[in-house]
């Protein structure tokens, strides 16, 4: 549908609207400040509507916009899972869909106790665990994460992250090009 098909139909969904509220031309340019010619024009379709004439309509009418101008229904907003990539001994399910700029994934790590191997690259990474035990080698640090805990840095830094032995562990990771930082606003833990 073009955007002069969806033009063309608001005015009849318009007079539709205030007649089913049973709302005189009159009464309507007096709740909305908007003349009685004008509404009659929107209505035929010999006035383009515009957000200035709108607004007003929807408030007097008490519907949203959306609702005048027939806007198409939103679409399915799930991320349909594609088909997983193995790589590095996990099972890797991408979350976003477009190339490049950040991206998302569900990871499963299965247990296995390995050597960290840490390495560099450009980057800045972001890690949730969903469940199960984390290991993360980053520079001179080495901890373990568990579910509800994150870990967020930039990739230069040497790093490594993998099964703690202790069972499978389950997470998301979001990767962006440097300089590129995932906001997360969250309370430290009390000890």
């Amino acid at each position: 549908m073009t955007t002069d098909d969806v033009l063309a139909e608001v005015g009849p969904r318009l007079r539709r609207i205030r007649k089913e509220r049973e709302v005189t031309l009159a009464a309507l340019s007096e709740a909305t400040g908007i003349s009685v010619s004008t509404l009659s024009r929107l209505e035929s379709g010999l006035r383009k509507p515009s957000l200035e004439l709108l607004l007003p309509i929807a408030q007097a009418h008490q519907v949203p916009l959306d609702e005048l101008v027939g806007a198409p229904p939103v679409g399915d907003p799930r991320i349909r899972a594609s088909e997983p990539i193995r790589r590095y001994g996990r099972t890797h399910w991408p979350l976003t869909r477009q190339p490049g700029g950040l991206q998302a994934y569900k990871v499963l790590e299965p247990e296995r106790r390995l050597e960290p191997e840490p390495r560099t690259h450009e980057g800045y990474e972001w890690l949730y665990v969903l469940s199960g035990k984390l290991r993360l080698v980053l520079g001179d640090h080495d901890v373990v994460l568990t579910a509800g805990e994150a870990a967020e840095f930039d990739t230069r830094v040497p790093h490594w992250f993998g099964s703690t032995g202790e069972g499978p562990v389950e997470f998301l990771s979001l990767f962006g090009p440097q300089g590129e930082r995932m906001h997360v606003r969250a309370r430290p833990r009390r000890t």
